[in-house]
């Protein structure tokens, strides 16, 4: 099993090793792949140093899987050609996420939907998969009509250079800026660029995928997302309007009986979700489940997960399992 990480030396790459490390994925060889300006650039991975190489040198070795992690433009331009080569991909950037022809995978949901044939499979937005995850138990049971969600999102969701910013500002240091404002003390209410409709790229991606996820264009989402000085762990307040009424008891159950949701929901010990107590981990994080006495049919819920991990490169390492699992490379 030859296994390559392109975007080896980004933030999401680091954390695929560590992830492909801790669930001891079952590989032969590992190929470290980055921009041109990292060729030669060593990384550790089970004590072993490993050279970085480029994408060309990548595509000749025909490694098995490929786990993406570079950007669209690159996934676009990069990801067909190791698939003409027989690489199955698993990209985590937007570029086939809404592509008909592609499958936008979380493997607690969908991941049957696999064959061979999928050679570029999508990994959903960070914010997506965490709601989905929360979410899919609900919407067998009761449907969905609709979503609004408020995300409260960290600022490793933007890369390295918005952790610096924020790291630099709590020091009180110049340097450069990820953002057009301060975000050390501030929401920013503004995650992606904004498109014509008055919504941001992140915003719709909760809508758009949320509906390709569930298979279900009915779904009615709305979204609003902020940027927050947390530096690992994606939060969001969720409100779920059901075609058919709930049991608060029955949801607690649906939720404990999910694999990979943590339910977090004592209010007698102050016990919900927080980003820094999911900061690491790989599960999503569900509390404050209570009735929206406005309206009939609708839940309150916050839900928290880790935006690397699961809400990335876990997300990545669990489609490839599966795959490895269930023959399909």
């Amino acid at each position: 099993m030859k296994v390559a990480i392109v975007g080896a030396t980004g933030l999401v790459g680091n954390v695929m090793l560590k992830v492909l490390e801790e669930r001891n994925f079952p590989l032969d060889e590992l190929l470290l792949v980055a921009s041109e300006r990292s060729v030669g650039k060593k990384i550790t991975f089970k004590g072993k140093d490993i050279s970085v190489i480029s994408i060309p040198t990548a595509i000749e070795a025909k490694p098995d899987i490929a786990l993406f992690s570079a950007g669209g433009s690159t996934s676009l331009e990069w990801a067909p050609k190791f698939a003409e080569v027989g690489t199955t991909v698993i990209d985590n950037s937007s570029a086939w996420r809404m592509d008909h022809t592609k499958k936008l995978v979380v493997p607690e949901i969908n991941a049957k939907e696999l064959t061979k044939t999928d050679k570029i499979i999508a990994n959903p937005n960070c914010s997506t998969i965490q709601m989905v995850m929360a979410l899919a138990p609900l919407h067998k049971n009761y449907k969905i009509k609709r979503i609004v969600v408020s995300t409260y999102q960290s600022v490793s969701g933007t890369g390295v250079k918005a952790v610096e910013q924020m790291e630099n500002e709590i020091s009180g240091k110049k340097g450069d800026m990820a953002y057009p404002y301060p975000i050390h003390k501030n929401a920013i209410p503004h995650c992606d660029v904004f498109e014509d409709n008055g919504y941001t790229k992140e915003e719709m991606k909760l809508v758009n995928e949320t509906q390709k996820i569930l298979n279900d264009r009915t779904i009615a989402v709305t979204a609003t997302a902020v940027r927050i000085p947390t530096a690992g762990g994606h939060s969001e307040s969720i409100n779920v309007e059901f075609q058919n009424d709930f049991d608060i008891a029955e949801v607690r159950q649906l939720l404990n009986a999910t694999d990979g949701i943590t339910i977090q929901d004592n209010l007698e010990t102050n016990s919900y979700p927080m980003p820094m107590y999911a900061n690491g981990k790989d599960d999503v994080f569900v509390g404050r489940l209570r009735r929206d006495g406005s309206q009939p049919n609708t839940l309150n819920m916050w839900v928290v997960s880790d935006n690397l991990r699961k809400g990335a490169a876990t997300n990545t390492v669990q489609i490839a399992e599966f795959l490895i699992d269930n023959a399909l490379v």
